[in-house]
């Protein structure tokens, strides 16, 4: 698990990196909603006991600076004539996916959020694919992003299905974590493929 946590700090500082640098967010949206609220749930309202807790904080401070990419490139990657349409489908959909997550949460009584965790993991490997398909460039994104992502995930699965007696005996779990692991590595390829087709070298672009 801090292996996972160290992974996924610097893929959360890379993408912060790179989006600066390419003027524009690399976060998928619906995967940043998510992530958000997540780490308000179990930094706030069903608090995680410590490390965890300080972790889930730091986690949520990077989010909000990559939520200030999103709302500050977001209008003119998704090419919004009228940003404040923009920014209301924005509250909108958080509003949404916190509530969504909270009720999740109640309904499969997971103090821990290991069964949300995973499930907005999955859906983020899928859209950073999306991202990647729609955009048609490596923008906001780079090998190392998709590689320390993979790596985070894949030790965090590896910690669950082998530290814990609940979460290792649950079928939709192994099935997700099976699942991120695929479409990671999909998404690995596709994005080295991208790469090269742009004439970047793979492993010099941060």
């Amino acid at each position: 698990m801090i292996g996972s946590g160290v992974c996924w700090t610097i893929t959360y500082l890379l993408i912060m990196r790179r989006g600066v640098l390419d003027l524009t967010y690399g976060m998928p949206a619906a995967a940043l909603f998510a992530n958000l609220s997540w780490e308000i749930i179990y930094s706030f309202v069903y608090p995680h006991t410590m490390p965890q807790l300080a972790v889930d904080r730091i986690w949520l401070a990077f989010d909000l600076l990559l939520l200030l990419q999103f709302l500050r490139f977001g209008p003119a990657v998704r090419k919004t004539r009228i940003n404040l349409l923009f920014y209301l489908e924005f509250l909108l959909s958080f509003a949404i996916t916190f509530v969504l997550l909270l009720l999740v949460n109640h309904a499969f009584n997971d103090a821990n959020g290991a069964y949300i965790a995973f499930g907005q993991n999955f859906m983020m490997s899928v859209l950073f694919i999306t991202m990647l398909r729609d955009r048609k460039s490596a923008s906001g994104q780079s090998i190392y992003i998709a590689l320390f992502k993979l790596a985070g995930t894949l030790l965090a699965s590896v910690a669950f299905y082998t530290q814990t007696k609940t979460y290792s005996q649950s079928p939709l779990l192994q099935f997700l974590f099976a699942a991120i692991l695929v479409y990671d590595i999909i998404y690995t390829f596709m994005l080295s493929a991208q790469l090269k087709r742009q004439r970047i070298k793979v492993f010099r672009r941060f």
